[in-house]
């Protein structure tokens, strides 16, 4: 027969126990923010530049450059500006995400974010000096967007326990680079330029936030011994980034026709001011005693290393109406790392150690076309490019593709442009959630539009 004494210590040794598995299981599945930090990128990892219309050309503009963006993609281009300008650039992207997970279906749907920002700024003012055609601009780039949101369920059983949580995870945040730039003409076909680049969060909101929460009901054991519980659970991390690094870029005006551009644009390592904080609560209805709350506060000073990444571009002119234009660029993701507090370097894309995760380099290849509607008080362009933009993961990248089409107005001083690109990946992100057999089909849509401004 079983006393009443009984059963209570059997329930209050089954709430311990139900503790001790909810903390491991918390920390093994979810502990998101607390065992595993990453640097989550949702936009493409490889900005190369701005503007709508190398945007239009499908981001083939190494070897085109020759408006006020090309700090952003090759300074060297800069010499083409014959007059002061300014310009400026505003971005409207709509993502979606169609998320899977293998071990845990009913996880499975869609996640959407739409956001805007501006994506570029810039003042140059070409000018002569011994004898050598020069100019200087003063940029800002916005470059990383780690902008999302998702809303999912997760079910979890174990013997006699099991669990229903809802989870809720929030990035929001993004990275600006203000550039200084300078190019020279070495010869009439010739050219170098340089771009200094201070990502500094007193000067743009440089830094990401990233916010799980999570509610849960579960149950334990058969009758008599069976009870409910329920658990409450977020953590928050929030990144402020702060560095510095430069691009080199040269054009080579090797015929009338043919123009080849080069950028190289040099790591660095960034300093992370990294705050954490964590509050979990676990509530029993029939056993308010056997109750657990828990929170946690931190600040610690961290280090990122960007990764080296460089580019060639072909550029070749049919007549003064039709250009076309190639891209080929590289970027060195295994060196892009995490440093903790402790020393401890683990990579951003994997959370895991970087003695323990194979990243490769991802190359881009981007293709463009721009053709000319020349009328003697108006231009009218006609732009159209395709693109392979890979994403770094573990073992080996993960592929997206897109194409792009743009067009605007230059009339007198004012230059319109605007420009449509769709990006996308099929069954990627599988580093991102490993543990749940993650993965996820992506479509994103992207609207540029930019306004150049010439001084008479």
């Amino acid at each position: 027969m079983v006393t009443f004494e009984r059963l209570y210590g059997l329930k209050i040794l089954t709430a311990v126990v139900i503790c001790l598995v909810l903390s491991l299981h918390l920390s093994a599945s979810i502990g998101y923010s607390q065992q595993i930090q990453r640097v989550e990128i949702p936009s493409s990892p490889n900005p190369v530049g701005s503007g709508a219309r190398a945007l239009g050309m499908g981001g083939a503009f190494i070897a085109v450059c020759d408006d006020a963006t090309a700090a952003s993609w090759n300074p060297g281009g800069l010499i083409q500006l014959e007059l002061p300008e300014i310009s400026f650039v505003v971005a409207s992207v709509s993502r979606k995400e169609d998320n899977r997970f293998k071990n845990n279906p009913e996880g499975d749907g869609e996640q959407s974010i739409s956001l805007q920002n501006l994506n570029y700024f810039s003042l140059a003012y070409p000018f002569t000096a011994g004898g050598r055609n020069m100019i200087v601009s003063l940029n800002k780039q916005h470059l990383y967007d780690f902008n999302r949101i998702w809303r999912f369920p997760l079910n979890w059983s174990s013997g006699n326990l099991s669990l229903q949580r809802d989870v809720e995870y929030e990035q929001n945040g993004g990275l600006s680079a203000l550039g200084l730039a300078y190019a020279v003409q070495i010869t009439p076909d010739f050219s170098l330029g340089l771009t200094l680049n201070f990502w500094d969060s007193n000067l743009n909101d440089n830094g990401w936030t990233q916010v799980t929460t999570e509610t849960g009901r579960g149950t334990l054991g058969a009758a008599p011994l069976a009870f409910p519980f329920n658990l409450n659970f977020q953590s928050r991390d929030a990144y402020t980034f702060d560095g510095f690094n430069f691009n080199l870029g040269m054009l080579w005006r090797i015929t009338p026709r043919l123009t080849v551009g080069a950028v190289f644009k040099a790591p660095f390592t960034g300093s992370l001011r990294h705050e954490t904080s964590f509050v979990s609560a676990i509530t029993f209805p029939t056993f308010p005693a056997s109750d657990s709350k828990s929170s946690t506060y931190r600040v610690q000073n961290e280090q990122l290393d960007m990764p080296m990444s460089y580019g060639i571009g072909f550029a070749y002119r049919f007549s003064d109406a039709f250009t076309m234009s190639l891209d080929v660029y590289r970027t060195e993701w295994g060196d892009f790392l995490l440093k903790d507090a402790n020393g401890r370097e683990t990579s951003p894309i994997t959370g895991k150690l970087a003695d323990e995760s194979t990243i490769e380099p991802t190359h881009q290849v981007r293709l463009g076309a721009e053709y000319l509607i020349i009328r003697d008080k108006y231009t009218v362009p006609l732009r159209a490019g395709v693109f392979y933009d890979p994403s770094p993961a573990e073992g080996q990248p993960d592929s997206y593709y897109g194409f792009s089409l743009g067009t605007g107005l230059a009339i007198g001083r004012f230059i319109f442009d605007v420009a449509y690109q769709y990006r996308f990946g099929d069954d990627v992100g599988g580093s991102i959630l490993k543990g749940l057999g993650f993965s996820q089909d992506i479509r994103e849509h992207i609207l540029y539009m930019s306004v150049i401004i010439h001084s008479q």
